[in-house]
This record gives C-alpha cells, structure tokens and sequence, in this order.
C-alpha cells in the first residue's frame, strides 16, 4: 500500500469511528442500570471523551491588533447605574466588566456575509448546524519562504488531496500560514504584506469542493486593493473565519472543528471560539480526562482590575 492510500486509510478509520459509534453496535457503552447509551451519547463516549482538544482563538485584549479604521477598543470595571460605583467583591459579592469594543471584527472572528452584503444572513441569522464539522488544514508554510505574501491557490489544494484524499463536502478548510505567531503585536494590523487566499482557491473549495467555510490566520483575506476574495463570498452568501490561531498544532487530516460565537442581533462579524477535536493519540492537545472541568481549580492568585493594562489579571 503506498503512503497516500495509508494516510487515506487512517482518514477513513478517523470518520468510521464517529460513523459507527452513531450506529447500534454489538456491544454499545451502557448507564449504570445496564441499558445502551441512547442516540448520540455513543458517539461522546466512544471518541469525544477520548479525543485531544485544541484552541484555536486568540484571547480579545484591548491591545490586540485590529485594522486603524476602527480604532481601540476598551475595558472597564462595571458600575452601577445608580451610584456610578464599580461593582466588588468586599462590598457586593461579585465584578463585572464593560466592554467598549470598537468594531465586531475584532480578533479571531466568523464573518457572516452580511458584513458586505446585507441581502445575506447576519451573524444571528447563521444556522445551528454550523456547530461541529470536519476540520481540512492546508499549509503554506514552504511557499511562504519564498514569497512573504503568498496567497494560497489551487495546485496547493490539489497537492493536499494528492496525500490526503478529496476535501470533504460540508468541510471547515483552514489556512495554516503561521501568521499567527506574531500576535499580538499590533504591527500585525498594519501589514501590508502577509499570507492570503486567492479568489481561484476560494471559488474551487466552494464550487468544485462545497465546503461550509474557510479561514485563515491573517485579519483580512488577501492583499488585493478591493479585497476581490472576501467580496467574492461575502456576496455569493459565504462566511469565513478570520484571526484563526494554533493551527501548527492541528493534523492537515481526521479531526473536528467545534464553532461558537455570540448571537447579535444583526451583527456583521462574530467574536468566534473555534476548537479543534483531534483523535485521542493526536500529540497536542489536551484530553477531558486530564483537566479538571467541574469543579474548576482554585488559584491561589486572584483576579485584579490592572489600571495600566486596561484588564482584569491574576496577582
């Protein structure tokens, strides 16, 4: 068998697993009483409670970097209304924070096409089913030595399929450029030249290959003066993600993508939370077993409003 057959073998096993563990097996995980999980709860069981964990978001700091036409954004202490005084623990049991975000293309992001094209869903507007897809990761990290503004194009996406087999329909393909290892430097936002993705690329993943989305590292999609790719998607009814961090820790094949993000009323960009879901042998990542989720741990440092940071930190 040669190694493209291999690696697309080991694909195949990846997504049988999910497949079979939706079916009724011969021995199904059961409940304490002995009966067979029900419907999905197998799935959990048999391969995402195992499964290793990735972020792929960057933490929203008011330093971070984002595009001059929108300017800073800020963070404060909330205060109530009524006496203008910030909320605190000593005296009302609890802090909150305001948040004074200048645009909501802010970080790691999911554009809905409503942010150019207004006949097209908003951020609200997005379907349920945008939740967990087959994650693709494209790199061009080779090309990029040679060419600091290489855009990705579609001989690369035909050399992925050549090791790796077709991109799956309905898939969420990432970019991984390695962009991402600068944040946050806010210099970042003032880039002219950075990795992209051609409109030729983008129309095959859609057209030819039916994905849900793309995303990519950078904060805007290519370096062509209208922005021709993002045009293109945001008005044929396209969203893609923006800002996407750590995809140098996931396999370019065989794991999932998990996709949240705050539903805003007629929002025009979403401050997103993507995970990657990656098998239990995967090496990075971080397994339910080995992190303790409810109770969360104590820390012996406590959170403190930081004047001069603008943030809440642990001191």
């Amino acid at each position: 068998m040669t190694r493209n057959a291999l690696r697309r073998a080991g694909a195949a096993m990846t997504w049988g697993l999910l497949i079979s563990a939706c079916s009724t097996a011969s021995s199904p995980p059961t409940t304490p009483d002995t009966k067979p999980l029900p419907g999905l709860w197998q799935t959990y069981e048999q391969s995402l409670k195992k499964a290793k964990y990735i972020d792929l978001t960057h933490t929203i700091t008011p330093e971070i970097p984002v595009w001059k036409g929108f300017g800073p954004s800020e963070f404060s202490p909330s205060v109530d209304p009524a006496t203008r005084r910030a909320y605190s623990y000593a005296k009302d049991g609890f802090e909150a924070t305001a948040y004074r975000l200048s645009t909501d293309q802010l970080g790691t992001q999911l554009d809905p096409p409503a942010h150019w094209a207004p006949e097209y869903p908003s951020i609200d507007e997005l379907p349920a089913t945008y939740a967990l897809r087959p994650l693709v990761v494209i790199p061009v990290i080779e090309q990029l030595r040679k060419d600091p503004g290489y855009h990705l194009q579609v001989p690369d996406i035909e050399k992925w399929e050549e090791r790796n087999g077709r991109v799956p329909a309905g898939a969420v393909v990432m970019v991984r450029s390695d962009w991402s290892k600068s944040w946050p430097d806010p210099e970042l936002a003032r880039q002219t030249t950075f990795p992209g993705v051609s409109l030729s690329a983008l129309k095959f993943l859609h057209e030819q290959r039916h994905i849900l989305f793309h995303g990519h590292e950078p904060l805007d999609t290519d370096t062509t003066p209208t922005l021709e790719g993002e045009h293109w998607l945001m008005h044929h009814g396209y969203a893609q993600a923006e800002g996407v961090a750590n995809l140098d820790l996931v396999a370019e094949t065989g794991c999932l993508i998990a996709i949240g993000y705050p539903k805003l009323q007629g929002g025009l960009g979403g401050y997103a939370r993507y995970v990657a879901i990656c098998p239990p042998d995967w090496k990075f990542g971080v397994a339910i077993a080995d992190t303790p989720e409810a109770p969360l741990p104590r820390n012996d440092k406590v959170l403190q409003w930081d004047k001069t940071l603008g943030v809440r930190v642990r001191k």
